[in-house]
């Protein structure tokens, strides 16, 4: 049964609804930025423990910066259909947040090119996280890894964009 892409903003869907890799080869390279952020909750104590650099594993915020850094590079073999880019800059920054409590974490990814960097600012943000459990799990296994999302991005055809203020 052959599928009709119904909606012509689903760029990874040809004509007949098959997914493909969007052909850009006809798009003007702009200057590129997206920003992502998410967060991870935890324990007061875990938090106090992050923040004395005292894990066990290391020092956690610089290592979920450069995991963060490092996954933006290779989103292209994260994601399928993604195109591999020539990232100008990636920046990570992870900030404590006692209401939460827990940790904040931006990233920003730039490119000159003919496709955004939506998702490599959204896969460093995600994996930075990831890395932030993975290194005190053995202090708090229920903290949580929550509202992962664009915050906005600039550039390209469809020009800017910035989300509602909090989720």
């Amino acid at each position: 049964m052959s599928r009709q892409n119904t909606n012509p903003s689903l760029t990874h869907l040809d004509a007949s609804g098959e997914a493909n890799m969007v052909d850009v080869s006809q798009k003007a390279v702009t200057s590129r930025t997206a920003i992502a952020e998410g967060r991870v909750v935890m324990q007061r104590e875990t938090l106090d423990l992050v923040l004395s650099g005292d894990a066990k594993k290391g020092d956690v915020r610089a290592t979920a910066r450069i995991a963060g850094i490092m996954a933006a590079k290779k989103t292209h073999e994260l994601i399928p259909l993604c195109h591999p880019l020539l990232l100008s800059k990636v920046a990570v920054e992870i900030e404590p947040d006692t209401a939460l409590p827990g940790l904040t974490v931006r990233a920003t990814a730039k490119v000159a090119g003919q496709t955004g960097v939506e998702m490599e600012a959204l896969t460093a943000v995600s994996v930075a996280c990831l890395t932030i459990y993975d290194m005190v799990k053995a202090a708090d296994r229920g903290m949580r890894i929550e509202a992962i999302r664009l915050v906005e991005k600039s550039g390209g055809k469809s020009g800017d964009w910035h989300a509602e203020e909090n989720p």
